[in-house]
């Protein structure tokens, strides 16, 4: 190669190196869509839409949520594997994320590989909940009618292999009761059966259920975590009820393809990061249970290899299959 040629490739190279960085620093230039990867009225959904409202005006374009469920996540999580990595498509998921990787043997697509952590939100315990209309009051009441009524009790999730399905599986092996599953394309059609009496009972996370709680439509029996929520204080957890060492609170955050710019995801990070410190927000999602943190990337990611590690020991104990 001539040195005339080696410095017209050169100068051709960085003209796209330069170019290439200006187009990541005037990101974003059009809407960004965010899979949600669940039903519209579920937990997801609430704080992608409640969260997108703050990130759009800090980066002066909106954030289109897009419920895209089903099969415990798995057709959004592929959407977004599938998705050009620009930063314009993101996903918001919750822990279930972390199941999916031993609940099927067959995916189309890596999570370790094709995804990549973005920003954490934060995390909120679960809350069992059963109709007003039920005369269950305590979590002693629910088990002594379960272990007398073996799958008599019809709880709902948002789907096998969700994120409130795998924790009554838990919690069926631990206190040795049988209920029966009935999966739902999302939580949100499970709440309004539920409230109706068609499934006697749900373990969700608490901004989906506690304006029916408030309402009265639903009770409240108890908590997942291992200590009260302030959004629920007078409601005891179900280690306090007797069912010793249950620990679940779900947390949540956003997800890229991978690929995606550095400089891309550091602005995204760092806005989101942002977002989640405002007053408004804070106080919105905590009211609701969600304890939001602003963290550093690698943190979040750390997380989520440990927990798909530790769930899929679980998973394969259980015997759990997704479908």
């Amino acid at each position: 190669m001539t040195m005339n040629r080696r410095h017209a490739c050169s100068a051709l190279v960085s003209l796209l190196s330069l170019g290439a960085a200006a187009q990541q620093g005037d990101f974003p230039t059009k809407p960004i869509t965010v899979l949600a990867p669940f039903a519209a009225g579920g937990t997801v959904d609430i704080v992608a839409r409640l969260l997108g409202q703050r990130l759009g005006p800090l980066l002066k374009q909106p954030m289109l949520v897009e419920n895209r469920g089903g099969a415990g996540g798995t057709i959004a999580t592929g959407m977004l594997t599938r998705a050009a990595p620009d930063g314009y498509t993101l996903m918001l998921h919750h822990i279930g994320l972390a199941f999916n990787a031993s609940l099927y043997d067959k995916l189309p697509f890596d999570t370790a590989r094709d995804i990549v952590p973005l920003a954490y939100v934060g995390a909120t315990p679960n809350v069992l909940v059963v109709p007003a209309s039920l005369p269950m009051q305590t979590v002693a009441d629910f088990l002594a009618y379960a272990k007398a009524n073996p799958d008599a009790i019809n709880y709902g999730s948002g789907g096998k292999g969700s994120a409130g399905h795998l924790p009554m599986e838990v919690l069926q092996s631990m206190t040795g009761v049988r209920l029966t599953h009935v999966p739902y394309k999302g939580s949100g059609p499970a709440i309004t059966d539920l409230m109706s009496g068609q499934i006697q009972a749900m373990l969700l996370t608490i901004p989906a259920v506690l304006p029916h709680v408030q309402s009265g439509r639903l009770r409240a029996i108890a908590t997942s975590g291992l200590k009260r929520t302030p959004a629920l204080p007078n409601v005891p957890t179900l280690d306090e009820g007797g069912v010793k060492g249950f620990d679940y609170a779900p947390w949540y955050g956003y997800f890229a393809p991978r690929g995606t710019p550095a400089a891309v995801l550091d602005k995204l990070h760092a806005t989101i990061n942002k977002g989640l410190q405002d007053p408004d927000i804070v106080s919105k999602l905590g009211v609701q249970g969600l304890e939001i943190e602003a963290m550093p990337r690698q943190q979040f990611a750390d997380i989520v290899v440990r927990d798909t590690a530790a769930w899929g020991k679980t998973i394969r104990a259980l015997g759990l299959k997704g479908g």
